[in-house]
């Protein structure tokens, strides 16, 4: 733990001070294997770390992403909104993305179950693959065995929605026929 209420009064009366829902600006001031600092606007600095807020990966965005660096550079301007009050590393935790719109509940507003759509594999896992049939919406498609014959990520297939799980986020798909062609 860094301290207390007692060693650092300016920045836990700050982080005490907000709510969430809050919309913090700042500076991305470093990237991490685990998250993101960001040396707010506001406030006082953090004694250890380059900034007194903190994202996580899944908190960057709604969409799918190999590094931090597809969502965010050292130096940008980012706003997001306060979760939490991390007591232990005195940090505000944040999330960039719950200022944006959910593209996933954007689709589930005009898609339905039985819809036939194209799309493009872009994973293969030994029980699925997932393919993304708009843009930042991926499905999986389950397998029992093999994925059909010569299937590849890249490859355009075409799929049918069997559900939409607004709640967890989740698209499970089939295929049209026999090899999803």
């Amino acid at each position: 733990m860094l301290g207390g209420q007692a060693e650092h009064p300016e920045l836990w009366a700050f982080l005490s001070s907000l709510c969430p829902g809050d919309l913090l600006s700042g500076t991305v001031a470093a990237i991490e294997r685990f998250g993101v600092f960001v040396a707010l606007d506001d406030g006082p600095g953090h004694p250890v770390f380059p900034g007194v807020g903190f994202v996580s990966y899944p908190e960057l965005s709604w969409r799918r992403f190999e590094a931090a660096t597809d969502v965010v550079r050292t130096g940008q301007r980012v706003s997001g909104e306060f979760l939490q009050f991390d007591t232990w590393n005195l940090e505000a935790r944040l999330s960039l993305r719950a200022t944006q719109p959910d593209p996933f509940q954007a689709f589930a507003d005009i898609a339905a179950a039985g819809q036939e759509l194209p799309g493009f594999v872009t994973k293969l896992t030994p029980f699925g693959l997932f393919v993304e049939v708009a843009d930042g919406i991926e499905g999986l498609v389950e397998l029992s065995g093999l994925p059909p014959k010569g299937i590849q990520a890249g490859n355009a297939v075409r799929v049918v929605i069997t559900q939409i799980d607004r709640e967890r986020r989740r698209l499970t798909l089939s295929w049209p026929n026999r090899d999803g062609l």
